[in-house]
């Protein structure tokens, strides 16, 4: 069986991956869950080493992990939430992965629409424009707006504090111009006929990456022939990888990647 390596997004550690990795060790995978370059092994240090997690863009991100799946004896899965979706798109259109599973993932350019609510949750990044080169930490209000909506305040607050680490403002900058750029980092090959299968997991009732952007998202891989699914969870908001629902998020993605015989 292939590797598989989960990717986290924006204000999560990759520990929080825990869970979905012993489930899918269970079924025989070996896996990893290698941090963003610049951020510390934990949490608590992560919460104090917003000088060295700030200032890492899309390119960045996406050439680190290209770094540690070149190490690995064959191509692996990657499974990735939110930025973490976007930098799994990536990977998986450069040929470089033998299939994907996005969690709601991160706006790609050419995806058009931005509710309101995507907008208000990244509104502690974009409010400075010094943020760009900075790392940005959420509140437990603005975690819950963000995140935990779909889950009880009591819930939300929990994971915030188990989970929640600064992020670097510059892949929302970068993303949020990605159709007005030539080059954008947020660019993903949606056109390559050879890649492997890929999975758009959405939750209904998320804020941050709405259902309809993991939709406008699937149709740019319309011109190409290989597998692209969508699913989509319609209770569920942007913590549905952490939160106590996590299991039938991981077990679909886990079915679905036994389906396409990985």
């Amino acid at each position: 069986m292939p590797t598989v390596v989960f990717i986290h997004g924006l204000w999560l550690h990759s520990t929080s991956w825990a869970a979905w990795r012993e489930l899918f060790e269970a079924s025989g995978y070996d896996t990893l869950a290698p941090e963003w370059p610049g951020t510390p092994d934990t949490v608590a240090a992560a919460r104090e080493s917003a000088d060295t997690i700030a200032d890492h863009g899309i390119d960045d991100v996406t050439s680190h992990y290209l770094g540690i799946i070149g190490e690995l004896g064959e191509p692996p899965i990657v499974v990735g939430h939110s930025f973490g979706g976007m930098i799994a798109e990536k990977l998986l259109g450069l040929g470089r992965v033998a299939g994907a599973v996005a969690v709601d993932a991160a706006q790609i350019k050419g995806v058009l629409p931005l509710p309101l609510s995507a907008l208000h949750s990244t509104l502690p990044v974009f409010k400075n424009p010094a943020n760009r080169h900075r790392a940005v930490s959420l509140t437990a209000e603005q975690f819950r707006f963000g995140f935990g909506n779909a889950v009880s305040e009591k819930e939300s607050d929990a994971l915030h504090e188990r989970w929640s680490i600064p992020a670097p403002g510059k892949p929302l900058f970068e993303a949020a111009a990605a159709n007005f750029s030539l080059h954008s980092p947020a660019e993903v090959d949606t056109g390559n006929e050879d890649r492997g299968p890929l999975l758009l997991i959405a939750g209904g009732q998320d804020h941050t990456v709405p259902e309809v952007i993991t939709k406008a998202t699937a149709k740019q891989y319309r011109h190409s022939t290989a597998v692209t699914d969508v699913i989509v969870f319609p209770d569920r908001g942007h913590s549905l990888t952490i939160d106590s629902g996590w299991r039938e998020v991981a077990t679909t993605a886990l079915e679905w990647l036994q389906k396409q015989g990985m």
